[in-house]
């Protein structure tokens, strides 16, 4: 071997061991796409941060969430980004990875300070003082339920309809106006239930106080307090008839239920009894006409049906009623 030839041998080596290092591995790509991949943080329920703001403000552009945005990934957040990934059949779990951000962000305008911070500008009013008709029945009869407004429902916009709402945009931080915008609608709508028809127009039921349960939809509401049932739509009653319930061995069920079967001509399987415009509701038992009752009053009782003694109303009352409509037995 020439002098030449240990150098050379030794420069080989070190060329291959520079080689060796300079070439990735498997191992090193996979740290790489490791590290990619933790660049996108995703956000849940229960973050906190600006980041959760922005994306509140995003999803209000999107219908997804209430206009005022907060620091707090909330259920509100949540079902929002769940609704969004339903719309496009991805996996609705609530949770903004990569592409659920990446989308919303493509779907949305960069949010402005203004909607960051919650700072709002009046709208164009649909609804001002002088202004009449059944949608300002409608806006007076929600303040109500909120207690914003004492009056009556009178359906004209006067300056009580203006305190009222002027109170209630105030407190949730809507530019003071004292005109309804959509802003206000909107939040009013939220925050409230449509209002039944006695609410509207002032309608108070007579006799005993109605369980809280019949004031909207359809309801028989059955009184055993004070032996009556109100046919009640919409808050108003519009008949009123005497009943008795079963004994205490067989007592008529209290409780909220719904009619599941009529029977005209109904006759009692159980106990080979008639049954006249029989209205199930909760088993065997149910509203119906009760020829011993007719005659005898209550000195007698039913075995756990709600007796009817007045035939026409009973009849009458059996044309109006619907499978599904709400049976609400209770004592006042």
């Amino acid at each position: 071997m020439s002098r030449r030839q240990p150098a050379l041998v030794l420069l080989l080596a070190l060329l291959c061991a520079a080689t060796t290092l300079a070439a990735p591995t498997t191992s090193s790509y996979a740290a790489q796409a490791g590290a990619s991949a933790r660049e996108f943080a995703p956000m849940r329920l229960g973050d906190t941060g600006w980041r959760v703001r922005v994306l509140q403000s995003r999803l209000h552009q999107l219908d997804l969430h209430s206009e005022v945005v907060t620091n707090r990934f909330d259920p509100e957040t949540r079902d929002g980004v769940a609704t969004f990934q339903r719309r496009r059949g991805w996996t609705a779990d609530g949770v903004v990875d990569e592409r659920t951000w990446t989308k919303i962000v493509a779907r949305t305008t960069e949010p402005t300070s203004d909607a960051l911070h919650n700072v709002y500008t009046p709208g164009r009013p649909l609804l001002e003082r002088g202004d009449s008709g059944m949608w300002v029945r409608q806006v007076q009869a929600r303040l109500k339920q909120l207690q914003w407004y004492d009056a009556e429902v009178t359906g004209r916009f006067t300056r009580t309809t203006v305190a009222a709402v002027e109170g209630f945009q105030a407190k949730r931080r809507i530019p003071v106006t004292g005109q309804v915008d959509r802003r206000t609608l909107t939040r009013l709508k939220d925050m409230t239930r449509e209002p039944t028809r006695a609410e509207l127009f002032n309608i108070v039921p007579t006799g005993p106080a109605l369980d809280p349960r019949c004031t909207t939809g359809r309801a028989m509401c059955v009184d055993k307090t004070s032996r009556s049932l109100r046919w009640v739509v919409d808050g108003v009653v519009l008949r009123t008839v005497e009943v008795r319930f079963g004994s205490d061995e067989l007592p008529t069920r209290e409780g909220a239920f719904a009619v599941f079967r009529k029977s005209r001509d109904h006759v009692s399987s159980l106990y080979g009894t008639s049954m006249p415009f029989a209205m199930f509701f909760s088993g065997g038992q149910a509203v119906h006409y009760s020829p011993d009752f007719a005659a005898n009053g209550y000195n007698g009782a039913s075995h756990g049906c709600v007796n009817v003694r007045d035939y026409a109303t009973v009849q009458w009352l059996f044309d109006q009623v619907r499978i599904g409509d709400k049976v609400i037995v209770y004592r006042s």
